[in-house]
């Protein structure tokens, strides 16, 4: 089958099942805490082994902002997580003249060099023109909290006068204040936007189809690919990058989880365990290549692993905009297994969210539970998989 008659199959299938339209999986890479590559994530998989730390100084400062008590003002009872390994960047393989660095956020540096990795992984050649992305991304990264600083100057000025100090000490104290932060210039804008890590792996990689990027909190790299499978099943793209990238660690990220309050107390996070006592958050990015299965098997591609189905649902009006609501992940349960043609009978590994909260992870196994009962009465044919050992990668989670 030529392109264009798989394009135009594709086209004519539209509202067909996932079944029916199966994508396949023929590049992969990655970055994870202690894990700089697919291989070695791979590696710590297998072996067990825990990624989780104290929060490194590069972040930010536990003398600064840790203290044990929940209750503790503008602090995080949490100080341990996952975190991405220093990385090399060389500016000029990608393009980027150095001086910009400063003023481009780090998420959109490292998701350059994973997108490196996954063209290097690729076995078959592609048509760059006919390539998109659609990766899972936070709206605004963690280059926008030393730009917004700066803003504060005048509130820093008014504290200063108010304790009685003069108008230059003021206008002094305000200019050492700014100087602590990167300054706003023509590519302060474009290098603190989340958008902008897609674009820039279209820019720099002369991909002609559609970029973007989306925000669905923890499901933002399942997201992310159900829209990359909708270009390819439409025919609008032959192949597509996506997956999810997430190096928001920082100081306000820690704030917002503790003061939900989410976080383990312990440091320890126990998914679907009795003793489990909250979440802990780490980063990661996390790569795919996709095609449709018959273009891959024609272009001679290394298949990972075939996409046969997606389910995605919305819980509805209830109780809290982040309370998990069973009802809604069972319908998506069941939408998924619909498109797949498949029962959930015969899964043998179901990958789970496992946050390590109590009201989630009995949202989760009660919503499982009910489905799989559903299509069969055998119990104890398959197992649950789960994410202590890298955190919650939050839009880089894909469960």
């Amino acid at each position: 089958m030529s392109t264009e008659q798989s394009r135009q199959q594709s086209g004519q299938q539209i509202g067909r099942r996932l079944a029916d339209n199966p994508i396949a999986i023929v590049g992969l890479a990655s970055l994870f805490p202690r894990s700089p590559d697919l291989t070695s994530y791979w590696r710590s998989i297998v072996s067990a082994a825990d990624c989780i730390t104290d929060v490194p100084p590069t972040h930010w400062r536990t003398e600064d902002f840790y203290d044990p008590d929940p209750q503790a003002p503008d602090k995080t009872y949490c100080k341990r997580g996952g975190f991405i390994p220093d990385t090399p960047f060389n500016p000029v393989e990608f393009g980027l003249p150095p001086n910009i660095l400063e003023v481009t956020d780090v998420l959109q540096l490292l998701s350059l060099v994973v997108a490196r990795d996954l063209e290097r992984d690729l076995e078959a050649e592609f048509d760059r023109s006919r390539t998109g992305v659609v990766l899972g991304v936070t709206g605004a990264n963690q280059l926008t909290q030393p730009l917004s600083a700066r803003l504060q100057t005048p509130v820093l000025k008014q504290v200063v006068r108010s304790c009685g100090l003069s108008e230059a000490d003021a206008e002094w104290i305000a200019d050492t204040y700014r100087k602590a932060f990167i300054p706003w210039e023509e590519n302060s804008f474009p290098g603190m936007l989340g958008n902008v890590v897609a674009g820039r792996i279209a820019n720099r990689f002369d991909l002609g189809g559609t970029n973007c990027t989306v925000d669905a909190a923890c499901a933002s790299s399942l997201a992310a690919p159900k829209m990359a499978i909708s270009e390819l099943i439409e025919g609008r793209a032959d192949m597509m990058i996506t997956g999810g990238c997430d190096a928001e660690n920082t100081i306000l990220m820690f704030m917002c989880f503790s003061k939900t309050p989410a976080f383990s107390k312990s440091g320890v996070i126990k998914p679907f365990d009795t003793d489990a006592d909250g979440t802990l958050i780490g980063e990661g990015i996390g790569l795919l290549a996709l095609k449709r299965l018959a273009d891959a098997e024609r272009d001679g591609d290394r298949i990972y692993a075939v996409i046969r189905g997606i389910g995605s649902s919305s819980d509805g009006r209830y109780k809290s905009i982040y309370a998990p609501r069973p009802e809604g992940q069972m319908t998506a349960l069941r939408r998924a297994y619909s498109d797949a043609d498949c029962s959930p009978a015969s899964v043998e590994l179901f990958e789970a969210h496992a946050t390590g909260t109590d009201v989630g992870d009995r949202s989760e196994l009660s919503s499982l539970g009910t489905v799989v009962a559903e299509a069969t009465e055998d119990r104890h044919f398959a197992a649950p998989a789960s994410q202590p050992r890298d955190a919650e990668t939050v839009r880089a989670i894909g469960r």
